[in-house]
């Protein structure tokens, strides 16, 4: 008799590994000036990253607000929310960030080939 199970149901597992992978991006904080000794090509290519980070984890969240919760799985409609929140939070931090590269690029770069 094998007590532990080596299959998972998928909705179980896309929550764990977002559990896990949100832990890793909490507590961080947008700082302006690091964008300011960036260059024009920097804070581009720094921008498109933001873009790429805020559709991936845009992507995430409806993934994870689409998963069909078991009703025997305990808890499992919480955790989803507290998952979907906690990536809505992310977009929120992404898109400061986002700000402040396209104001230090703003300010630093000009668009005019003088």
């Amino acid at each position: 008799m094998n007590l532990i199970s080596t299959t998972a149901s998928p909705p179980v597992l896309v929550i764990a590994l977002f559990l896990l992978a949100g832990c890793s991006s909490i507590g961080r904080t947008v700082d302006p000036a690091k964008y300011e000794s960036m260059s024009c090509t920097e804070l581009n290519s720094a921008l498109g990253d933001i873009a790429r980070d805020i559709s991936q984890t845009a992507i995430t969240r409806g993934k994870v607000a689409n998963t069909s919760v078991p009703r025997w799985l305990l808890g499992g409609s919480r955790v989803k929310t507290a998952v979907a929140d906690r990536e809505t939070a992310r977009i929120g931090r992404l898109k400061q960030q986002e700000e402040a590269i396209a104001a230090a690029r703003g300010h630093k770069c000009s668009t005019s080939s003088n």
